[in-house]
């Protein structure tokens, strides 16, 4: 597998690392990974795609691995962070790109889709609810509320970088080979996300990003115009399958895929079947 190049980005307050595959000539495919990975979550992808003429490319969001980390949890909220990606598309000089994003990333990818979508040609999410769907479940579906306890308990102040960081970072690994089919991540994967944790500020910054949330002041209602694929692991620990249905249906040109055995992490489970099914939904 070849190994990709690595360019940072200054933008109007961040500068963001960027790892890139392919021609740049072709067209820009722009991967965003959630919480708590990093590019390096999208690595088959930016392989696949880059063999296949496209310029794919993964950011180290704002926080995350060896791009900026602001202080401030208000640094944090999902206008910065749609922002950035709106300010990457734009340095990048291409008329509209490909926006793929899982989990955290997902959501940042429905915020740029909603609010700029004249930046993209097409929208592919994985296993991330439209926003709408998502905190509509966060307050009235009690499953959902109970899958997703850890959103409160990363509101407290310290303690969560300090149990995430305890005994070579045992806890944030475990979270995610417990909750992956077995043999999903390998020995060099849980190394690699390892020294991304380990940049000065990087643990503290990526739970920014859940404290942040509550200070988003972002319309996250619309309507999806821009054509979208959504594919879901059923088999998801974290988020329900049921929010997968009410989702697509905000958007006006939308498909939806199910994988029944795959998980939360969909693209490192089934990596052949994932691109593919891109792949496909970009020719169409």
């Amino acid at each position: 597998m070849s190994t990709p190049q690595f360019t940072s980005y200054r933008l109007s307050d961040v500068t963001l690392h960027v790892a890139s595959s392919g021609d740049k000539a072709g067209e820009t495919i722009l991967f965003l990974y959630g919480f708590p990975e990093y590019w390096y979550g999208w690595h088959k992808q930016l392989h696949y795609f880059a063999a296949r003429g496209y310029h794919a490319m993964a950011p180290d969001q704002r926080g995350y691995n060896r791009s900026s980390k602001p202080e401030a949890i208000k640094d944090y909220t999902l206008e910065k962070l749609a922002g950035d990606m709106v300010e990457l598309i734009r340095k990048l000089g291409s008329d509209k790109v490909v926006l793929v994003g899982h989990d955290w990333g997902g959501v940042v990818a429905w915020t740029v889709a909603m609010q700029f979508p004249h930046l993209l040609r097409k929208l592919v999410i994985l296993n991330m609810p439209h926003p709408a769907v998502l905190l509509k479940n966060l307050s009235r579906n009690p499953r959902q509320m109970l899958r997703s306890w850890y959103t409160a308990a990363f509101q407290v102040p310290v303690l969560p970088e300090l149990a995430a960081s305890a005994l070579d970072y045992s806890l944030l690994v475990r979270s995610m080979i417990g909750s992956a089919k077995p043999g999903t991540f390998s020995e060099a994967d849980r190394a690699a996300y390892k020294e991304a944790w380990q940049q000065p500020g990087a643990l503290s910054s990526m739970f920014k990003w859940y404290r942040a949330f509550k200070h988003t002041q972002l319309d996250l209602r619309k309507t999806v115009e821009v054509p979208t694929l959504l594919i879901w692991g059923k088999k998801d620990f974290a988020l329900g399958a049921e929010m997968a249905e009410p989702s697509i249906a905000r958007c006006t040109a939308g498909q939806l895929v199910f994988l029944e055995e795959a998980t939360h992490w969909l693209q490192h489970e089934q990596p052949e079947v994932v691109n593919e099914k891109i792949r496909t939904f970009l020719a169409s």
